[in-house]
């Protein structure tokens, strides 16, 4: 093998196996987007083939990119294997150890009849999995059978439902807050682009979400794709990123605007010519386009680490689709700090949209076993409700995405804490081999205290409740974010500091900005000097 899975991947893979050893079949993993889904299935087909009795592997997935994908990876963890590929005219199947087929060729009765000794199931982005199409092949190949059949996708949902007849369970899942912590992906901020002749009130819904070429027009008519191109040369003028946009007509246009303010940019979309896509992809991964901006063709195995600026200009009532576009732009790269979102925003009173909050919410448990259509539509009905009864109390929990009126920072080795006063700030300190944390308080005069109620909890639970103790001990000390200094000019005496600290200060940084730089080295000195003390 050609590269060691994660700690993480070799989790997700012995849950699988036990849960298959447990009498269940149709099982699920739920993985943020850059955790390397296609990583830990590749791996999960190696180690399975010895005992599958002579029976192959078989991998489904829905788009070409996917596809290939899924064949280089696999061949990445053991190039001794015979991987095939079967698809519109390729059918590379007879003397394959692992097949990689397309849904859409196997919904042909002929094409997939001849594909025979499948012991292993493997389905790529599997919230689609409750289409028509996917049910028939799943059935041909015995995933109701007893064929151990594995899905793996980054958002378990689906807005026309079903998901729960196809999976049993969802036997492993990583927050995106700890991918983040642990460093697998990069800490995003996010923006907002308001544009208040965007009215998204006139925008109907179809299938749970906006209709796109409503969307689209609604984009066109109110100058917003000109405001996108005027906000990414103010706030990402050296960020390469992708543009999502609802329609052709929109990323084309959103490419011109670009342009026009001195932005490289190019568009691709789904019926684009197959050379063309990828010569444009190319050129982007070459750094020769700085932007690419998109009809919604790069929301699955799209793989750029180096993006670092991610637009949603497609705004979405759907949590799942959400995270797959922010996604894009959070896999860490060689000096890539931070992914920035700007996230296009209108009048919309009578949506509830999907926002950075999204990036942090647990699937709803449209997965779980034994659950009927009616029982998971009333619990996304009852879950709608909550969320409308304590929104202002959620978006407080939420913190690490915008939505807080508190200012987290994090230090140079990824620690998170809140700024108090000059003389005091909380952290949260994991436990040694675990993804749990605990709070701790350091003064100037006393050092590291913990608290009474000193229990170790995931991650965000823990950011939540140490959220609320800076609310308690220091209920008007802390730096907020909205404060009015932050957006001004950093004053001399910031600078002069900076200078005498070594700390450099981005072209354009506000005095917020500066006055982050200047926490988070002071916060990483005491820290570090306490890990050395001890």
């Amino acid at each position: 093998m050609s590269f060691t899975p994660r700690p993480y991947q070799v989790e997700a893979i012995e849950a699988l196996r036990k849960g298959w050893a447990d009498g269940q079949n149709r099982l699920a993993v739920v993985l943020p987007t850059g955790a390397g889904k296609t990583v830990v299935f590749s791996h999960l087909a190696h180690q399975m083939l010895d005992s599958l009795g002579g029976r192959r592997a078989l991998v489904i997935a829905h788009r070409e990119e996917l596809i290939e994908q899924a064949a280089s990876k696999l061949l990445a963890v053991d190039p001794m294997l015979r991987v095939g590929i079967v698809k519109a005219q390729r059918d590379d199947h007879a003397d394959a150890d692992v097949i990689v087929a397309s849904v859409q060729t196997l919904a042909v009765a002929k094409r997939r009849e001849a594909i025979r000794d499948i012991g292993l199931i493997i389905v790529d982005e599997c919230h689609h999995a409750a289409a028509r199409t996917y049910m028939e092949v799943l059935r041909h190949f015995g995933a109701w059978d007893g064929v151990p059949t594995a899905g793996f996708t980054a958002t378990m949902t689906r807005e026309d439902g079903g998901l729960a007849e196809v999976w049993q369970d969802v036997v492993y899942r990583l927050d995106i807050l700890d991918m983040i912590s642990d460093g697998y992906l990069c800490d995003v901020r996010g923006m907002s682009i308001k544009v208040d002749t965007l009215d998204l009130n006139k925008v109907r819904t179809r299938g749970g979400d906006l209709v796109e070429g409503q969307l689209g027009k609604a984009l066109e008519d109110s100058g917003a794709l000109d405001a996108i191109a005027k906000a990414y040369l103010e706030h990402a003028a050296d960020r390469p990123g992708v543009v999502f946009t609802p329609t052709v007509a929109t990323a084309q246009q959103a490419a011109a605007s670009l342009r026009a303010v001195g932005i490289n940019a190019a568009p691709v979309w789904g019926d684009m010519g197959r050379d063309e896509r990828r010569a444009t992809l190319a050129r982007y991964e070459a750094g020769e386009v700085q932007v690419l901006t998109n009809c919604m063709v790069l929301t699955e195995g799209f793989d750029a680490p180096h993006t670092s600026c991610i637009v949603v200009a497609r705004p979405t009532k759907s949590a799942g689709l959400y995270v797959q576009m922010v996604g894009r732009g959070l896999r860490p790269a060689p000096g890539k700090q931070n992914a920035l979102l700007l996230d296009v925003m209108g009048a919309a009173s009578r949506h509830r949209l999907a926002s950075m909050v999204d990036l942090t919410e647990r699937e709803i448990g449209e997965a779980k076993a034994g659950k009927s259509l009616k029982q998971v539509a009333e619990e996304h009905a009852a879950a709608e409700k909550r969320r409308a009864l304590a929104a202002r109390v959620e978006a407080e929990e939420i913190n690490l995405f915008g939505s807080s009126p508190i200012r987290w920072l994090r230090t140079a080795d990824g620690t998170w804490f809140i700024r108090l006063t000059g003389a005091m700030f909380l952290f949260l300190q994991r436990d040694p081999g675990t993804r749990l944390y605990r709070m701790r308080r350091w003064t100037q005069a006393d050092g590291v205290h913990p608290p009474k109620d000193d229990v170790a909890r995931p991650l965000p639970e823990a950011l939540a409740w140490l959220e609320q103790q800076a609310k308690v001990l220091a209920p008007s000390a802390f730096v907020v974010r909205q404060a009015r200094w932050r957006s001004g000019k950093p004053s001399p005496k910031q600078l002069g500091l900076c200078r005498r600290l070594g700390i450099h200060v981005p072209t354009g940084s506000s005095a917020g900005d500066v006055a982050d730089l200047i926490d988070q080295d002071r916060v990483s000195r005491v820290l570090s000097q306490l890990i050395t003390a001890a």
